[in-house]
């Protein structure tokens, strides 16, 4: 297992390498050029200098999270040839600079969503938080003005050039069903996977969050189903999945265990965190312990442990504690408390194999 650090970049986080350097066990950076628009090719020197920075405080820079898929491409418009020549470039110059596996998503408009930045918590602390029923009868220009409020910094998969354009893109939207949706992702990965296969990059396509529709807008990465269409689209090696717990997990048909069980072989990356589900569809982010939420996150890493899962893993979505002022989510401490709980799983899983063995 090893672990890393989602980071926003040197003029866009709270968080700074050097505060990531005093969190025990963590190896690299989960990084992107979060400034530059969505479907313009990453140049060399621009990445250089990002690879470089982070490698200045001893971590790799293995993973990328994310090369943001243009809406052209999920659209399957007449501009998405260019925009897919664009990303095989990208993945083409990340390749030179020891990149191993790029994260993307192929939700259509909104990225994650939720309807609370900073939802209270019983403890004093605050989290992001999904209100179903209040996304179910919200205008999405609402929703679009509740997640810019949240920060003065870039939020990925809600940048302002794309929220400027949601009417329009609604409209777009309205000949895409599902089944379009994945003729679009099959061309997509048909046209890139031999590049990312011949460079030794792996894209890993994350879950959507929440993993059903919402506005009416088709989503497929949704559960176990959706792995085996990914794999009937294509076998490559560099056809993978990034399992994210709390995103697929909000559902909770989807047992992460099994799916931890079932495809970590094909996840190099992997996000860990927890969710508390309500009865009626609301799910609010908690910290990663096991009994604070609905996912079995012992068990997932149990799970991992047994299959001495080699593949980067991050923390994911914290909660805001002891009055830290960061972005949504991603703040510093309840991160590192969340890497000292999963190191400590492993360790224990690690510290019981060993002790069956004598």
């Amino acid at each position: 297992m090893n672990i890393t650090f989602r980071w926003y970049g040197r003029d866009n986080d709270t968080v700074t390498l050097d505060q990531v350097k005093q969190i025990p066990g963590t190896k690299g950076i989960v990084w992107a050029l979060h400034q530059k628009p969505v479907g313009e090719v990453w140049e060399k020197d621009e990445i250089k200098s990002e690879i470089d920075y982070i490698h200045s405080f001893g971590f790799h820079a293995d993973v990328v999270e994310s090369v943001n898929v243009h809406e052209a491409i999920k659209l399957g418009n007449s501009e998405r040839d260019q925009y897919i020549e664009n990303y095989k470039e990208t993945i083409r110059n990340l390749s030179e600079f020891g990149v191993k596996v790029i994260c993307y998503n192929f939700m259509p408009i909104f990225d994650w969503t939720r309807t609370e930045m900073f939802h209270p918590l019983e403890d004093g602390s605050t989290a992001l938080f999904f209100e179903k029923s209040k996304v179910e009868n919200l205008d999405p220009q609402e929703l679009v003005k509740t997640v810019s409020e949240a920060s003065d910094l870039t939020l990925p998969g809600w940048e302002p050039e794309k929220m400027a354009r949601i009417a329009e893109l609604f409209e777009a939207y309205k000949e895409v069903d599902e089944e379009k949706l994945w003729e679009n992702l099959a061309y997509f990965l048909n046209a890139i996977l031999p590049v990312a296969e011949s460079v030794g990059i792996k894209m890993a396509i994350h879950p959507d969050d929440p993993p059903y529709s919402i506005f009416g807008l088709p989503r497929i990465i949704t559960g176990e189903s959706s792995y085996e269409k990914l794999i009937a689209i294509s076998d490559s090696a560099a056809n993978g999945f990034t399992m994210c717990t709390g995103s697929m997990g909000a559902n909770p048909d989807n047992d992460m265990v099994q799916v931890a069980r079932k495809y970590a072989y094909r996840s190099p990356f992997s996000h860990i965190r927890n969710v508390k589900i309500s009865d009626n569809g609301d799910f609010v982010e908690t910290s990663h312990y096991t009994s604070d939420g609905s996912i079995d996150v012992k068990g997932v890493v149990q799970e991992l442990h047994k299959q001495n899962y080699d593949g980067y893993v991050r923390p994911d979505h914290g909660r805001h504690i002891w009055g830290e002022v960061c972005r949504p989510g991603y703040g510093l401490y309840d991160r590192g408390l969340g890497i000292m709980y999963l190191l400590g799983l492993w360790d224990a899983y690690e510290a019981n194999k060993v002790g069956e063995s004598q």
